[in-house]
């Protein structure tokens, strides 16, 4: 695509220079934000066919409503970064998840045009209800607009947030991003024409005169009039969904053809009260050909060249945590058939799409609907099954009350597989698994484990698919192994049995998980300064290898425990049982090691560890405090 002679986006400094433009200019405008936005992502990487779906809607969007007096809600936010260019950090958008830079997402904190953050999916429509609703009492007269991808109306808040909203009946704009054409008919001149029709004054003041003409009827007469118009606007667009939840449906509409779309924005924009859907159907990656023609329409990426669409693959030194997972699970499952794999719209996040090749029929993707898989899994476990459920650590966050009511009090035999443990680099607080350890480590009867590398995920498969005894969860992070050889299959580990890597005499180091390599840089750190230095990995958060805890206390001057995880922890389990077992009372200097008690933001994972203190350097420097010696050895 040839760059516009005369840019228009270097006159766009707010939305408000936006707003100054003809209608006619913002077809230039907009092929300007798309190019703009793929040389921004070929720099930073990041999430980029979303937001190339939605330049159009962007640009509209802003033309039409009085930003940011007009709260515009992007759902989770992959799709904001046009949005961002537009809102007066064009300048910045080269920092897109580096270190001080734009965060990924949307964030209140960033921009006022930014009205609420968003990261995890379908918080868009509550929000945005509450936010008409405070506008309401504060007897304000701005608009609320919410856009969420049909992807995201697959989890059941957005429809309880629509049920609130249609009983409420509080002027509220939705947009629903139809991406995949998952809802929609075909879109053409006749369904354009009908959504201008019907989102238009005009037809909203006759239908209103015609049901309150039809009120008046007699009960028969009246229910076939009202269901014969729902029934005639159904059949043209698909509405009645919505229309039974209390919306006001329009479309759908084409979202890269300006012509529809500022009509009906500004029809919607000028009607009375009450909830009104906008459904409009948009193409991931529009406008840039590589992204077109793949099958992820570039969703997320790394650093690529603009011109080709090549991306920067950085050679593997091993494969990932996630591809050891799926590999120990697929070789279960050849074992045992009943294993089945459960996921939340993550196929490919998780590796469950390798899973799901190989076994089609014993894998369950529920779309965004965590608390779902968690209870579906309940119900398989019940007959037999082995249910693994694979979800990132922060979105388990959201099933948080299906685990405890319907799998932990129920002992049932649920296997939580959490990937993207700790920390998560770029794409920060909103998706790191900080808390895990803590919010299932506090269970009755949970087990928990943390592999420290490649080798002990495939040991701690084999252990979770052997155990049915009770639920069980196994932690590991995001990204690259440390190199170690993998067992072909996986040995059930002991369960609450943790092991000594490295004997010493003086500190004891107790890791839980991935921080053990760092655990061993210490230890050689210690050694250059006398500091004989044992190295365990406790393997279990809970239950606790509590033999091999007290016999590290009684034998050493410092025990410092070390995870990838927030305060109350594996940390506060051990220094539990310490204090229980009078641990504590012949000076044991003790010191626990977690992620600090904050959401840090995005950066690289190697400086965020270093900034959270969980690297060799921090832990020698956490030693070196106890002992009253501060140190002075270069700390590599």
């Amino acid at each position: 695509m040839p760059r516009p002679a005369t840019p228009l986006l270097d006159t766009i400094h707010d939305p408000a220079d936006l707003r100054a433009l003809d209608d006619a200019k913002l077809r230039q405008l907009a092929d300007e934000l798309r190019l703009e936005t793929i040389d921004a992502v070929s720099v930073t990487g990041g999430h980029l066919g979303a937001g190339l779906g939605v330049v159009e809607l962007t640009v509209a969007l802003h033309h039409v409503f009085d930003t940011p007096r007009d709260r515009l809600i992007w759902d989770v936010g992959h799709q904001a970064y046009p949005h961002k260019i537009l809102t007066g950090r064009r300048d910045r958008i080269r920092s897109l998840r580096q270190g001080g830079g734009l965060s990924g997402f949307t964030k209140r904190s960033e921009s006022d045009y930014d009205p609420f953050g968003a990261a995890h999916s379908s918080t868009s429509i509550s929000a945005g209800l509450g936010m008409a609703v405070g506008r309401d009492l504060a007897e304000r007269k701005n608009n609320v607009i919410a856009v969420i991808g049909d992807g995201a109306m697959s989890a059941g808040m957005a429809y309880e947030a629509m049920n609130n909203a249609g009983a409420l009946d509080s002027r509220l704009i939705v947009i629903l991003n139809d991406n995949d054409m998952s809802i929609a008919p075909p879109v053409g001149a006749m369904s354009a024409y009908l959504a201008r029709l019907v989102s238009g004054r005009t037809y909203r003041s006759l239908r209103e005169v015609a049901k309150q003409l039809a009120e008046k009827l007699p009960r028969f007469f009246h229910d076939k009039a009202r269901r014969t118009e729902e029934y005639a606007r159904g059949f043209w667009t698909g509405g009645t969904m919505f229309e039974e939840l209390g919306f006001y449906y329009v479309g759908p509409i084409d979202g890269h053809n300006l012509d529809h779309l500022l009509p009906v924005l500004r029809n919607v924009r000028d009607a009375g009260n009450g909830p009104i859907l906008v459904h409009v159907v948009t193409q991931k990656g529009k406008g840039y050909a590589p992204a077109e023609a793949t099958a992820d329409k570039y969703h997320a990426v790394v650093k690529f060249d603009p011109v080709t669409g090549l991306q920067a693959k950085a050679p593997a030194n091993a494969p990932s945590y996630t591809n050891v997972f799926a590999n120990a699970l697929i070789k279960q499952a050849r074992e045992d058939d009943k294993v089945v794999a459960v996921t939340a719209a993550m196929p490919s996040g998780t590796g469950l799409d390798a899973f799901g090749k190989e076994f089609p029929g014993r894998t369950f993707d529920v779309g965004i609907a965590e608390q779902h898989a968690v209870t579906f899994a309940a119900g398989l476990a019940t007959e037999g099954y082995k249910p693994f459920v694979a979800i990132y650590s922060t979105f388990m966050q959201r099933a948080y009350d299906q685990i405890v009511h319907d799998v932990a009090i129920q002992k049932l035999p649920v296997r939580f597989a959490l990937d993207r443990a700790g920390l998560v680099g770029a794409d920060g607080a909103t998706h790191a698994g900080s808390f895990d350890i803590a919010y299932l480590a506090c269970l009755p009867d949970m087990v928990v484990m943390a592999a420290a590398d490649e080798a002990e995920l495939t040991h701690m498969v084999a252990t979770a698919a052997a155990y049915d005894e009770g639920p069980i969860a196994f932690r590991y992070p995001r990204g690259e192994g440390v190199g170690v050889e993998i067992p072909d299959v996986g040995v059930p580990l002991e369960i609450g049995k943790g092991r000594v890597v490295r004997e010493g005499t003086r500190i004891a180091l107790l890791s839980l998980g991935t921080r053990l390599g760092e655990c061993l840089k210490a230890a050689e750190l210690l050694a250059q300064r006398g500091l004989s230095t044992t190295v365990a990995d406790a393997r279990f958060a809970k239950p606790l290898d509590k033999a091999l805890i007290l016999k590290l206390a009684r034998e050493h001057e410092v025990l410092v425990t070390v995870e990838e995880g927030s305060v109350g922890g594996f940390g506060s389990h051990v220094l539990h049982l310490l204090a229980q077992n009078g641990a504590l009372d012949a000076g044991l200097k003790v010191r626990s090691l977690t992620l600090p008690d904050v959401f840090q933001d995005h950066d690289k994972p190697d400086a965020m560890y270093a900034a959270a203190g969980l690297d060799a350097s921090g832990i020698v420097k956490t030693v070196e405090n106890a002992l009253g010696r501060p140190s002075a050895v270069k700390l590599a």
